[in-house]
């Protein structure tokens, strides 16, 4: 029954009368070799006809998943021996160690799962797919019960001796012990090596080393369906409708059609059903498309057309998946490509439409629909008269065309002559005008009415023309009137000759404009019909919830996989990326799976009914915490003890890496917050003083930076000091100083010129610090130890300190104050780091300088979440980081096609340290288009070496280990290294810098800054 997921599409146009299937080359490709791989089902004796080359056809249109090195053929009794030896293992699966410190996951909170979320799945080598499918249908409650509650009887596993039952009961054993640990372990994921394994054994052999994903999908529902038949015979042998994996996953339907004039009628039954995506923009859309062939109304068969049929589902699964075609093969370029065509689907749909119990409903509401369609094409075409008129090659809309002859009459001519001042010269002009009058009347042949206006207004116009102006000869003009006018314009126009044609140029082209905009509004009117056609209430008693969209990423012959998977306790859509499981959304859904931006869309949806759906939604009322629990609970003995196990063998695991960590020095790294300091190792403070002597190292950094402007400030109270004493001199040099950098702070910047660079008081004032905090700094930087110049630098010095002692915690909030000094001085770490990676740009050092640029931006980032003013131009880093990766990308790529060794290394390793992880940050944070078109860019730089003939074998090979990071970089968690520390001496020489630098590149000149 299970193998109906692959029948059900193939057959599904087999007509009476003709021994042969109907099917498109994709699925009789598929069916050959699939047929090599079942050889028991009879159904495939009828594809013996078809012809040899399809097989190499399909190795081309599959889209490869698994890579697997060639192993020797091994005999029949080889492969007995090993299944007999899995089995014996099986029996002893306590003593077996499955799982193991894992080598990317250093830190031991990587490896312990958090509470009961759901726990991810390891990549054992390009099995994402497995991780994917898996996922979705441990996450079906129902399922999972099955394959957990799965047992057969002595008996049967001792009379249970072919070869492919021993491996199919071996395979639900894997997966029983798979789905308990990812109920009941402690670690984030767990190892599907056993299970894989044993998949991988079915495809190997020395021609096929490569398999598609749903044909891996296939099999895995195949044996899962052998192993519960095994059980289903004890009591009904033979009964397939007994086998609870049918009663899940397939349900039938009724193809109606009529061929070469005769009908026929049968029931076929489907499980994953297939949709076409080319030609299509949503679900529905496919579904209609694949129900609905050919002709079928009345008059076209009594006319004997030759094809057309209809599909009606009988009886819906509780669990419906559709497979979206995304893949096809190229026969001009002799490979296969992937659709990239956005397709939508909702999360609720209702199947009502396409069952056989609403058939007559259904049609009437088709021939409602074409008959619709039918009359938008005659709008459409009416439309398309106005909209591109004329009988040339070159057409232009008729609205335009008259507007631009009212521009042409109304443009000041050469001469202009008033009718009651020498009338004789418009006797031509008149006869003129008439003519063109004429042939607008007739070009406008879809309005007659307006064509009788038209004559009208020239009779009109003919009638109060003189007899004398008919005999008389216009006057000449010295000059011709090409020459004397700046643009085409009438030569000669009367004013009543103007009037006219602008009144009905005018009303014209009113008229028409009325009339196009009528035409689009009913377009819309009846597309609305259209669309709301099946909003009937009488079509929404079946709802399907989606529970589960599996992704690809890439191209044809590689990527990625994953699933978002719908969490029903949590009411929220989950992402199963490998070990990786996130929280996610709907909007992220939509972007990863609809198609039509990037490599990435759905190629499997997965629907449960809506009576599943509540059923689910009621047994996970005490949340999915508590029904995991109930459910290891519930497990047999074997499997809870597997569990135990795997839990203790972690707790062990855990202790020997805190020893060898024990064994290893520490490498801590100062924070942002002590970099300018020297604490002494031997000296402990406590965490006040600490937070205290941080916060004082700051601002007594800030004030040592500024100590140029503040001697200055100082140099100019000589006056105030000598007559009225140092409490005088520093009142005004404060307020002085107070004053200027005030009105440096309201400055209009420039490209050039960021004041902020140049005093802390500059960001304080921008960013509206609260006034103590200002006055504060700026007593500071008069108590500042390094303006011990003379004897009035001194003095100032102490009574500024003296105030400073006399301010109390009551007066000002330090911890407030030391978070504004740690703010200013993160925005001069990412200005130092933005200049130092553009200086390195521009002197192509595109390496050094991607490090700069990325910590600069991600610490800038940091900053612009408290204010826009607090951080740098977010979009100048964004452009050069961006243009840095594209750089580095174009040479990681050439040192990887040269095929030398020490260069092919090296691109690797630009792609891994800095690359992948610049791709990281980037897409796990808000991208914008253009960081998401350049990455595109990049990926399919790479995806563009797949298969090449000139591309030796072991690059292959590296470039199928490097696609999966490459594509998908949220599995794994990468740090890049951050660049070395660069601090400027003083802030002229940071504006000076800064402003060569911006100089720079709006000149595009390299920077050479001393």
């Amino acid at each position: 029954m299970l193998r109906s997921l692959i029948r059900a599409p193939l057959l599904q146009n087999h007509l009476p009368g003709k021994g042969v299937l109907w099917a498109n080359s994709f699925h009789q490709k598929f069916l050959l070799l699939f047929g090599k791989l079942i050889r028991t089902l009879p159904l495939l004796l009828d594809v013996a006809a078809l012809t040899p080359n399809n097989k190499e056809d399909l190795q081309a249109v599959i889209a490869f998943s698994l890579l697997e090195s060639p192993k020797a053929q091994a005999t029949e009794r080889e492969a007995e021996r090993a299944q007999e030896a899995h089995s014996a293992e099986n029996k002893n699966r306590s003593k077996r160690k499955r799982c193991e410190v894992w080598g990317e996951n250093p830190k031991q909170n990587n490896w312990r799962r958090v509470g009961d979320w759901p726990v991810g799945m390891k990549n054992i080598g390009n099995t994402c797919w497995f991780s994917a499918v898996i996922q979705s249908l441990f996450q079906l409650p129902e399922f999972r019960r099955l394959v957990l509650g799965y047992s057969l009887p002595q008996s049967v596993l001792e009379n249970c001796r072919s070869r492919t039952g021993k491996r199919n009961v071996a395979f639900m054993q894997e997966l029983q012990c798979l789905f308990a640990l990812m109920l009941g372990t402690r670690r984030k994921f767990v190892d599907p090596s056993a299970a894989l394994e044993l998949l991988r054994d079915a495809f190997r052999s020395a021609e096929e080393q490569q398999q598609d994903v749903s044909e891996f999908t296939h099999k895995l529902l195949d044996w899962l369906e052998d192993a519960f038949q095994l059980a289903v015979n004890v009591n009904s042998p033979g009964d397939k409708s007994e086998n609870p994996m049918v009663q899940l996953f397939y349900g039938t339907f009724l193809t109606e059609g009529v061929h070469e004039g005769n009908t026929f009628s049968k029931i076929e039954t489907f499980g994953q059903y297939p949709l076409q995506v080319n030609g299509y923009q949503n679900l529905n859309e496919c579904l209609e498309g694949a129900m609905v062939e050919g002709e079928m109304d009345e008059e076209t068969a009594a006319q004997s057309v030759k094809y057309g049929q209809e599909r009606w589902f009988t009886k819906l699964p509780p669990v419906l998946t559709f497979e979206l075609s995304r893949f096809e093969f190229n026969q001009s370029l002799g490979q296969p490509e992937k659709i990239h065509t956005r397709l939508e689907f909702p999360q609720t749909i209702y199947m009502d439409r396409y069952l056989y119990s609403s058939k007559e409903l259904i049609q009437m509401k088709r021939e409602e629909i074409k008959r619709l369609k039918e009359k938008i094409v005659i709008l459409q075409q009416k439309l398309e008269r106005y909209m591109k008129y004329g009988s040339g090659p070159t057409r232009f809309p008729l609205p335009d065309m008259l507007q631009y002859v009212l521009e042409f009459v109304t443009t000041r001519p050469a001469v202009v002559i008033s009718s009651a001042h020498d009338s004789q010269t418009t006797v031509l002009q008149s006869q003129a005008e008439s003519h063109v009058l004429d042939r607008l009347s007739q070009q406008n042949s879809i309005l007659e009415a307006k064509n009788t206006k038209t004559t009208e207004d020239t009779a009109f116009f003919l009638a109060n023309s003189s007899p004398q102006q008919k005999l008389s000869t216009p006057l000449q003009p010295s000059d011709s009137p090409a020459e004397m006018s700046d643009c085409p314009a009438p030569h000669m126009v009367s004013e009543e000759e103007m009037n006219l044609v602008r009144t009905c140029l005018q009303r014209w082209r009113n008229e028409i404009e009325q009339d196009i905009q009528d035409l689009k509004d009913s377009i819309a009117k009846i597309n609305l019909s259209i669309e709301q056609m099946y909003c009937d209430p009488l079509l929404q008693q079946v709802p399907y919830r989606l529970h589960a969209v599996l992704v690809h990423e890439g191209q044809a012959n590689a990527g990625h996989y994953w699933a978002y998977i719908y969490d029903q306790p949590r009411k929220s859509w989950l992402k199963y990326n490998d070990i990786s499981v996130t929280e996610s959304s709907w909007e992220e859904l939509e972007r990863d799976s609809f198609g039509g931006l990037k490599n990435a869309s759905a190629y499997c949806l997965m629907y449960i009914s809506d009576k599943v759906s509540h059923f689910v939604a009621d047994d996970n009322e005490d949340s999915e915490v508590g029904q995991f629990q109930k459910e290891v609970e519930a497990l047999p003995p074997e499997l809870k003890h597997y569990i135990q196990e795997d839990n203790w063998r972690l707790e062990q695991e855990a202790e020997e890496w805190e020893e060898e960590q024990s064994c290893k020095i520490p490498q801590i790294e100062p924070s942002p917050a002590f970099e300018s300091q020297d604490l002494s190792s031997d000296s402990g403070p406590d965490q006040s003083s600490v937070c205290e002597q941080s916060m004082r190292s700051l601002s007594s950094e800030h004030a040592m930076i500024a100590k140029e402007q503040t001697a200055q400030a100082i140099a100019n109270t000589a006056d105030a000091y000598e007559k009225n004493g140092v409490e005088a001199a520093l009142c005004e040099a404060f307020h002085e100083e107070y004053s200027r950098l005030y009105l440096l702070a309201k400055e209009t910047p420039t490209p050039q010129n960021d004041a902020r660079l140049q005093h802390v008081l500059v960001y304080f004032l921008q960013n509206n610090a609260p006034k103590q905090v200002v006055e504060r700094t700026l007593l500071e930087q008069f108590a500042d130890k390094n303006l011990s110049y003379d004897e009035r630098s001194i003095s100032i010095m102490k009574v500024a300190r003296a105030k400073l002692r006399e301010i109390g915690p009551d007066d000002v909030d330090m911890e407030e104050y030391k978070r504004w000094h740690e703010d200013y001085s993160l925005f001069r770490k990412v200005s130092v780091y933005l200049l130092t990676g553009l200086e390195l740009y521009q002197n192509r050092k595109y390496q050094e300088s991607l490090t700069y640029l990325v910590y600069a931006y991600q610490s800038n980032t940091t900053l612009l979440m408290k204010g826009p003013n607090r951080g740098v131009n977010e979009s100048l880093i964004a452009l050069y980081r961006r243009k840095c990766l594209l750089k580095l990308n174009d040479m990681a790529a050439s040192l990887f096609v040269s095929s030398e060794e020490a260069h092919v290394a090296e691109g690797i390793n630009i792609l891994n340290e800095l690359i992948i992880p610049c791709m990281h940050l980037i897409i796990n944070n808000d991208i914008s288009k253009d960081d998401l078109d350049a990455i595109e860019v990049m990926r399919n730089h790479w995806c563009s070496y797949l298969g090449r003939e000139d591309m030796d074998a072991n690059l292959q090979l590296k470039l199928g280990e490097l696609l999966p990071r490459l594509l998908d970089c949220s599995a794994e968690v990468i740090v890049l290294k951050e660049p070395p520390k660069i601090r400027p001496n003083s802030p002229y020489d940071l504006c000076s810098r800064f402003a060569a630098v911006m100089e720079s590149i709006h000149g595009a000149s390299t920077v050479t800054v001393k």
